[in-house]
């Protein structure tokens, strides 16, 4: 079930109100995912330091007052920042993975490798590791895309080459993915 959370929160001087999608799971009681949103482009410095677009910082400031863990993709070349809760529910997940079977130890430390927690700094910027810059190809011009829960960190020219591939199939990919889904409550049609 998907509940919204109506939460006011100090920004500056200014009082906000930020919508804040959050899935309820009725098996544990705990909930499970939240919903970011949108696509902000910026850039770097020579140290890896971004400031982070203003609307993005205030939907993080209110999900991930702890920090972030910032990590390689899995399937693209691109970094996702996780808010400490996400992460947290994650590592809940692959905690339950049998460590004797060799293929769950081999994807443990191929997901967890050259992860790192990252904060906001006082100004609202965020230190990307050098060596995670490097993996992920980005040099100066950034796009930071949310993706759900997490948000996705991408060199400029390669976020729009992707998104220009996928343009040409997304609806024949948007009906295998989504085209089975029924209308059950769960919020999807």
């Amino acid at each position: 079930m998907v509940k919204l959370i109506n939460k006011v929160v100090e920004c500056g001087k200014k009082w906000e109100k930020l919508y804040i999608f959050e899935t309820i799971n009725y098996k544990s009681g705990i909930s499970t995912m939240l919903n970011l949103i949108g696509t902000y482009e910026c850039k770097a410095d020579v140290k890896g330091r971004v400031m982070v677009p203003a609307p993005l910082k205030k939907q993080l400031a209110t999900v991930a007052p702890e920090g972030f863990v910032i990590k390689r993709a899995v399937f693209q070349p691109c970094l996702e920042i996780y808010p400490m809760k996400e992460w947290d529910a994650l590592m809940l997940k692959m905690g339950e993975l049998n460590r004797f079977n060799r293929k769950n130890n081999d994807f443990i430390r191929r997901f967890t490798a050259g992860v790192k927690t990252v904060e906001l700094d006082a100004t609202g910027r965020l230190l990307i590791p050098k060596d995670l810059l490097s993996f992920a190809g980005i040099n100066k011009e950034i796009v930071f895309s949310s993706a759900i829960n997490i948000v996705e960190v991408w060199d400029k020219d390669k976020y729009e080459q992707v998104i220009d591939d996928a343009a040409s199939d997304f609806a024949d990919l948007a009906e295998e993915v989504m085209g089975n889904k029924s209308n059950d409550g769960d919020g999807i049609s």
